[in-house]
């Protein structure tokens, strides 16, 4: 049995990962995680990330960003320094839709380490991107 957590955003408008980035970027998320810079495009369903340095974040956000990419998944891993955790923000087709998935070490409940924080991820992720538009979320930890 594996364990996944991840809470799906719902936006009122298409949003890129740079305008999402910049939101988030005010209470503490940044790019810039343990191994630097992760992105992916995911042109053939192989789910291909790609590493950078930290002085490439615009470069990467190009790209993700391209308007040749809108019909595709796409992605940036994004970390919360101060918190020592992240995880994978998935950014879906035509873009009003993304995921925030916790994989850069999850937190997990004081009493039951093995459930995911979901509260605590949602206090932090959902406050800053009501200005860029969300509308919703759905939010799981769930054994597979």
């Amino acid at each position: 049995m594996s364990r996944t957590a991840d809470i799906d955003l719902v936006f009122a408008r298409a949003v890129t990962a740079e305008a999402v980035v910049r939101a988030l970027a005010g209470e503490g998320w940044s790019l810039h995680e343990p191994l630097g810079i992760s992105y992916m495009v995911n042109d053939d369903d192989l789910f291909d990330w790609q590493s950078t340095s930290a002085d490439q974040a615009v470069e990467a956000l190009t790209v993700v960003d391209s308007p040749d990419n809108i019909d595709y998944l796409v992605g940036v891993c994004i970390y919360h320094s101060a918190a020592g955790t992240g995880g994978q923000l998935l950014l879906h087709p035509g873009r009003s839709h993304c995921s925030f998935i916790p994989t850069i070490d999850p937190r997990g409940l004081s009493e039951a380490p093995a459930l995911t924080d979901v509260a605590w991820y949602l206090n932090a992720l959902v406050p800053p991107l009501l200005a860029a538009g969300l509308a919703g979320y759905e939010a799981r930890d769930l054994v597979d």
